[in-house]
C-alpha cells in the first residue's frame, strides 16, 4: 500500500517537473482544453444568470398565475409574426369585463396597459418613464410592494383620481431621500399626486425595473383613452386548478369573439410553466450548440495531448529503461504517464475556469448580460478536462509501459 502511494506521488512529482520544464509546449498543448473549458463554463454561467431572472419573473407571475395577451411569439419566422399581428386584435376593456363576470376558477383577474411618458417636478425632467394603468388588484397579482404610502385603491380607481404609485428611480431622481407621498408631479403636463413608492426591484440586462409609475386604469382611460391594447393578468383559485382556469378563460374569450371550434385562438395565453418550457427549449438549443463546440475543442486538445505524450515517451525511453532495470513495474510506468497526461489536461481545465471567471466578471461589469459562475460548472469543467487527458493518455502510457528494458537502455539519452 505504501509503495503504491509512493509510486503515485513520484508520478505526480515527475509530471509537475515535466510541466515546468517545457512551459511553452505545455501551454500550446493545453490550448484546446483551455478553449473548451472556457466556452463550457461561460455558456453555463450565462444560462445560470438567466435562470435567476426567469425564476424571478416566474415568481412574480406566481405558481397559480396566467396572463392573456395579444401575441406571445416564440418562433423566428417573421411571416408568422406578421400574420399574428394581422389576425389578433387588441384586447379591450369590454372583453375584460366579460371575462371577469363569467370566469369561476380564477381568484383575481386584472387589466394593464402602458405607455412611455415624460415626468416633470419643478425644473427636473425625466424622459421615457414607463406609465402603467392598471386595476387596483394588480398589487396582489403582480406583487407590487410599497415601502412608503400605498398602492392605488379601488376608490381612487372608481373616482378616476389623478394619483400615482412610483418606482424607486423616479423617487430618487425627483425627491432624493425625502418622502414623496403627498407631493405632486406632472405627467405629460397633467398633475398627479403621489400616494406610494414601490419596493426596489433592481435591473435586468442593465434595464432598470424601477423607472415607472402606476396610475388607476380608469384614470388612464379618462386621460389617454382605451384604444391601446390591454393585457390581462390573473391567478387561479389554486395551482391545482391553474390549467382548468386558463382553459375556462380561453373558452370564454373565444365565445365573446365568436370563434368557431376549428378557428385558431386570436390571442395568446401564458403561464409560468409555459414560460419555463419556452426558456428550457431556448437554453437546450444553446447548450446543444455549446456541447458541439466544446466536443470539438476537447477532441482536438486530447489528440494534441496524445501526440505530445508519445513524443515524451520517445524522449524518456532511456529513462524508462533505467527505471525498469532497477525494479520499476509496468504499472508504475503506466501510472506515471497517465498521471502526467491527466495533470496536463487538468491544468488546462483550471486555466479555463480562471479565464471563464475573469470573462464573467468583465461581462457583468461592462455589459448588461447576467453571468453567474455556478460551482457545478467549475467541477464539470475541471473533471471533464482531466478525464480527456486520462483517456487520450492511455495509449502513450501503455506504449511506455510495454518497452523492453534492454532495448530502452540502448536508446540514446
Amino acid at each position: 500500500m505504501m509503495a503504491s502511494h509512493a509510486s503515485f506521488w513520484e508520478a505526480v512529482t515527475g509530471a509537475v517537473q515535466s510541466l515546468r520544464g517545457s512551459k511553452l509546449r505545455s501551454f500550446l498543448t493545453l490550448l484546446g482544453i483551455i478553449l473548451a473549458t472556457t466556452t463550457l463554463i461561460s455558456v453555463m454561467s450565462v444560462i445560470s444568470g438567466m435562470d435567476r431572472i426567469i425564476a424571478e419573473n416566474v415568481s412574480n407571475m406566481g405558481a397559480d398565475g396566467y396572463t392573456v395577451t395579444r401575441i406571445f411569439f416564440t418562433q423566428r419566422d417573421p411571416k408568422k409574426f406578421l400574420e399574428l399581428l394581422r389576425r389578433n386584435p387588441n384586447l379591450n376593456k369590454d372583453e375584460f369585463a366579460f371575462l371577469r363576470e363569467h370566469v369561476t376558477l380564477t381568484r383575481e383577474i386584472g387589466m394593464t396597459t402602458n405607455r412611455s411618458v415624460n415626468l416633470h417636478v419643478g425644473k427636473e425632467v425625466s424622459e421615457g418613464v414607463l406609465l402603467t394603468g392598471c386595476t387596483p388588484n394588480m398589487a396582489l397579482i403582480a406583487n407590487y410592494e410599497s415601502v412608503d404610502g400605498h398602492f392605488i385603491s379601488d376608490t381612487e380607481n372608481d373616482r378616476r383620481m389623478n394619483v400615482a404609485f412610483i418606482g424607486n428611480d423616479v423617487k430618487i431622481k425627483f425627491f432624493g431621500d425625502t418622502s414623496p407621498v403627498g407631493r405632486t408631479m406632472s405627467v405629460e403636463g397633467i398633475p398627479f399626486e403621489i400616494v406610494g413608492v414601490a419596493k426596489p426591484k433592481g435591473s435586468i440586462f442593465g434595464q432598470s425595473q424601477d423607472n415607472f409609475l402606476v396610475i388607476p386604469i380608469e384614470t388612464y382611460f379618462k386621460t389617454w383613452g382605451s384604444r391601446n391594447g390591454m393585457n390581462y393578468a390573473a391567478t387561479a383559485i389554486d395551482h391545482a386548478h391553474l390549467m382548468a382556469a386558463q382553459e375556462e378563460a380561453r373558452t370564454t374569450l373565444r365565445a365573446y369573439r365568436h370563434l368557431h371550434p376549428k378557428d385558431d385562438d386570436t390571442f395568446s395565453m401564458l403561464t409560468s410553466d409555459a414560460l419555463l418550457d419556452f426558456w428550457n427549449q431556448l437554453t437546450g438549443a444553446i447548450a446543444a450548440t455549446a456541447v458541439g463546440v466544446v466536443s470539438v475543442f476537447m477532441v482536438v486538445g486530447g489528440v494534441v495531448i496524445m501526440n505530445i505524450m508519445l513524443a515524451v515517451v520517445t524522449e524518456r525511453t532511456h529513462e524508462i529503461g533505467i527505471r525498469k532495470s532497477v525494479g520499476a513495474r509496468r504499472r508504475d510506468i503506466l501510472n506515471q504517464f497517465l498521471v502526467e497526461s491527466s495533470m496536463l489536461s487538468g491544468m488546462g481545465g483550471v486555466i479555463g475556469v480562471t479565464t471563464a471567471w475573469v470573462v464573467a466578471v468583465l461581462v457583468r461589469s461592462l455589459t448588461p448580460v447576467p453571468m453567474s459562475v455556478p460551482a457545478t460548472a467549475v467541477i464539470v469543467g475541471v473533471t471533464l478536462s482531466a478525464t480527456v487527458g486520462l483517456f487520450f493518455g492511455i495509449y502513450p502510457a501503455q506504449r511506455a509501459s510495454k518497452l523492453d528494458p534492454i532495448e530502452a537502455l540502448r536508446a540514446e539519452k
